[in-house]
């Protein structure tokens, strides 16, 4: 009786042990299942190929002081390129451009580095950009038709903010808001006055139209990279005149304004790139510009 019974308990505890390591290497590999499907969904949301704004915010660091890419203060999720020669070059038609922001919407908003011929605004005087003025239909028109292929089918038909903004404004809030008041669609344009008091690293002596204007002009056109010798024209028309716009940094101004039929003003186009677009390399500098896939 007593053997029979030692070996019922001994059989007992061989399936209690099995029973339990079993138990164990089941929990084992339902845990590596689960880490493994995590790892999975982890992987998934990560974009392996970013593109458009997103892949230069990869390559670039933000920054909160000197030149360089900054988080825009009034708008979320846009960033813009400030100071007097941030590395914001890009090879875009077989030319060197420059980046003015990353939009929220992943676009990469860029200007020509070089200035077009000399040309009025409107040769009829008037600062109606969606009318269209004459410089709009040239842009969109022949000088569009003009870039290779590759460039245009990286171009995007992107919202423009043209609405008149005041000549002594101290609020680039309310400017901002201003602008945005009027909007036109289409893939090429020129930049605001606010892209141009936002390139400007010095906020508190350049960060209004007054100050960088009017009170601190001498300082605030060394602190952007938008400086040129030449007067090019930008789409922000003069508020209470239909006739003025709005041109940057020339002489003894950081902005001022012209009637729109001078012929002594010079056009450099901006235009929004495809969030689709793919930057293959660079570093942003002059000589190492960035560069998009063909």
């Amino acid at each position: 009786m007593r053997r029979i019974r030692s070996r019922r308990r001994n059989k007992q505890r061989k399936i209690i042990i099995i029973s339990i390591c079993s138990l164990l290497l089941i929990m084992t590999v339902g845990y590596a299942a689960m880490q493994t499907n995590l790892e999975i969904k982890a992987k998934g949301n990560v974009v392996s190929n970013p593109t458009g704004g997103e892949a230069l915010l990869e390559m670039v660091d933000v920054v909160t002081s000197g030149d360089g890419l900054y988080a825009d203060t009034y708008e979320e999720r846009r960033y813009i390129y400030k100071g007097a020669n941030p590395n914001n070059y890009i090879n875009f038609n077989n030319e060197l451009w420059r980046i003015i922001s990353v939009e929220s919407d992943n676009t990469i908003k860029i200007l020509r580095n070089e200035v077009l011929s000399n040309q009025a605004w409107d040769t009829s005087n008037s600062n109606n950009w969606a009318r269209p003025a004459t410089l709009n239909t040239y842009l969109n028109e022949e000088y569009f038709n003009s870039l290779i292929n590759e460039a245009q089918n990286q171009i995007i038909n992107h919202i423009r903010y043209i609405g008149a903004i005041e000549y002594n404004n101290n609020d680039l809030a309310s400017q901002i808001s201003d602008e945005k008041s009027n909007e036109w669609f289409g893939n090429i344009g020129l930049v605001t006055a606010s892209d141009v008091i936002r390139s400007n690293n010095d906020i508190n002596l350049c960060g209004t139209l007054r100050l960088s204007n009017l009170v601190n002009y001498s300082i605030c056109r060394d602190t952007t990279w938008m400086y040129s010798p030449y007067r090019w024209w930008t789409i922000s028309p003069y508020f209470g005149y239909s006739n003025y716009v709005f041109y940057p940094i020339y002489d003894d101004r950081t902005m001022d304004n012209d009637r729109v039929n001078s012929s002594v003003f010079t056009p450099r186009p901006a235009v929004y790139l495809s969030p689709n677009v793919k930057i293959t390399g660079g570093t942003g500098a002059e000589t190492d510009p960035f560069l998009l896939e063909n």
